[in-house]
């Protein structure tokens, strides 16, 4: 049972729609059930002319709003209107009066007993839902307190569920999206737009969010996925960003004026503090140690570290212009980074080396010179290059830069991610099934990224079920747990791959078997944590990413939908190091086997 609550300033008109055919003749019978009086003498009656006589209802529900005056609300008119699930049997007359009298009561504003409560009656009009309207006014002179009414409209709704044996339903615990309202809904149909805007923005959000290690970054890939994009800076404290706000473009309102959407307006950890979070603090002042870094070295092999630190290098060379601003960069991105100064010159930098975050903190990271990465990248190159006014350089987009083999890498690499996550929950199943909250949140980062790097429309569908299942109740953010940081690095790794253009078939292809295996799992862990929302919508998100064929166009072709769907013979395949059967052919020849799952030797017999 769902019950939504509406504010009006006129109860006359209220009262009119709900004793009138409806927008499309739906209301049949209106009469009311319950009330704060006898509901028979509250309804009105009909006169010799076929009409209804709304005089003495109307004149006894807003009376206690004449007692408080100026200190009225701005919209005094409650409006709940409470519906049963289809599958759901039709309730009687009586058993609706009992349900409008249960939220009444926990609601605080009509409770049992009180004589002196608001005003209040239930409208019936259908068979599967009534109407609940009252005027915030009490007869005594104190004004109704209706902070957080919804929560406690959705608790009385869970106790009239198990006192009738009605459809069970999820609690507020604010684990779900915000629901477009129904104007957007009928603005995106008027338009021909799949999905209403607020929709399609928490999408793009979401993705932008998951594949960028910085503000910079994700208001980047905000910009180059057509996004419109406005930052709110501090009026107190010059150049301080403080929120922002996205659109679609051509979605206009009136006046002509983009529709914007705040990132709080479309998820809850989708907030600039939230995000900052996740970022590690990167272009903030906050920077505490519970803030979850994104890239990590751990999981990954020495291929793909080297891959990673060239892309993050070469992006960070092209926003820069002096070495100082450079270096600030790599440290922004999540970078160590160790400086080398002349022994000639005091204070004069020569080189750098960088390296990648380590789990624990204590370990010896692999540092990497610039002579491993690219020659393009030395220090002499690059202030070269700053220096020159008329040096043209093209800016590097990440995965355009990455061979064959370290693309296949990265999948191995979010793979290997995947299934240590899936057996670090899995642990914890019988011991403690909230320590490994952050691995739920950071799946969410990894289906969102792999729908975006294969293309693929069932993990598309697939990233945006689970969002549900990802977040922890009332919008608390998880603490940072290596289990989280693997899939965070494994989401940064495929967001460097880049479009759905790669040869990595075999390798995506067991990133989707451990994909299927990671949110099996974390249905599980929400089954036995009791929220069945969420655990539905991991269950659900499973099925999709089921569907999953292979990346090879030639192969999503077949007439036969189940030949591109992974079986257990092909995914033991794809993770032998060295296949039995023949990989498919990539340019004229056989893919070579993942470098970062070397062959082991053979045992010798003695």
């Amino acid at each position: 049972m769902i019950g939504k609550v509406l504010r009006g300033v006129r109860v006359q008109g209220l009262l009119r729609y709900l004793y009138g055919p409806g927008v499309n003749g739906e209301h049949h019978d209106p009469h009311i059930v319950a009330g704060f009086g006898d509901a028979a003498a509250l309804d009105p009656v009909v006169g010799t002319d076929g009409r209804r006589d709304f005089r003495h209802l109307e004149g006894v529900l807003t009376q206690p709003l004449a007692l408080l005056g100026e200190r009225n609300y701005r919209k005094p008119v409650w409006h709940c209107a409470v519906r049963a699930a289809p599958e759901d049997p039709v309730l009687t007359d009586g058993q609706w009066a009992q349900i409008a009298a249960e939220i009444m009561h926990r609601t605080g504003m009509a409770p049992a007993g009180d004589v002196d409560a608001v005003r209040w009656i239930a409208v019936r009009h259908a068979d599967d839902h009534v109407h609940i309207v009252a005027t915030l006014a009490r007869p005594d002179g104190i004004r109704p307190e209706v902070w957080n009414d919804g929560y406690r409209v959705r608790d009385a709704c869970r106790v009239v569920e198990q006192q009738f044996g009605l459809r069970s339903t999820a609690p507020a615990d604010r684990t779900a999206a915000r629901r477009p309202k129904r104007g957007e809904t009928e603005k995106a149909v008027r338009r021909g737009q799949p999905v209403p805007s607020r929709t399609l923005l928490r999408q793009k959000v979401q993705t932008a969010a998951a594949g960028a290690d910085s503000e910079r970054e994700f208001f980047g890939r905000l910009r180059a996925d057509g996004v419109l994009v406005r930052q709110r800076f501090s009026q107190r404290t010059a150049g301080e960003l403080t929120g922002y706000a996205v659109a679609v473009p051509g979605d206009v309102n009136a006046d002509g004026q983009p529709v914007w959407y705040g990132g709080g307006k479309l998820a809850a950890e989708l907030t600039l503090p939230k995000l900052r979070h996740r970022w590690a603090g990167a272009d903030s002042s906050v920077r505490d140690s519970s803030a979850i870094r994104r890239l990590n070295g751990r999981h990954l092999s020495p291929r793909t570290k080297q891959a990673m630190l060239r892309t993050t290098v070469r992006r960070a060379a092209d926003e820069a212009r002096t070495a100082t601003e450079f270096l600030d960069q790599l440290q922004d991105c999540g970078l160590l980074v160790k400086v080398r100064y002349s022994q000639q010159v005091s204070g004069q930098i020569t080189g750098y080396a960088v390296a990648l975050p380590t789990e624990p903190a204590d370990e010896e990271p692999a540092w990497y010179s610039v002579s491993r990465l690219a020659d393009d990248l030395s220090l002499t190159r690059l202030q070269q290059r700053w220096a020159s006014p008329t040096a043209h350089h093209v800016p590097s987009t990440g995965h355009n830069d990455l061979t064959t083999e370290e693309r296949q890498a990265f999948y191995d690499d979010a793979a290997r991610a995947a299934a240590y996550a899936t057996a670090q929950i899995r642990r914890h199943l019988a011991i403690n099934p909230y320590a490994v909250q952050d691995a739920c949140w950071a799946a969410s980062d990894a289906l969102h990224t792999a729908a975006q790097a294969t293309g693929n429309q069932h993990l598309r569908r697939a990233a945006h079920t689970y969002d549900r299942a990802a977040r922890a109740p009332y919008g608390r953010l998880p603490q940072p747990t290596p289990a989280g940081n693997a899939l965070r690095t494994a989401a940064r790794l495929l967001a460097l791959t880049g479009s759905a253009q790669n040869q990595a078939t075999q390798s995506a292809l067991m990133l989707v078997a451990n994909l299927i295996t990671l949110l099996d799992t974390i249905a599980e862990l929400r089954r036995l944590q009791s929220r069945q929302a969420q655990a539905d919508a991991a269950r659900k998100a499973a099925a999709q990413v089921r569907e999953v064929g292979l990346a090879d166009p030639a192969n999503r072709s077949q007439p036969n939908a189940q030949a591109a769907v992974p079986s257990q013979a092909r995914l033991a395949m794809a993770a032998f190091p060295n296949p039995w059967a023949p990989l498919p052919m990539t340019s004229g020849r056989p893919a070579p086997p993942s470098p970062s799952a070397p062959p082991r030797p053979g045992r010798q017999r003695r």
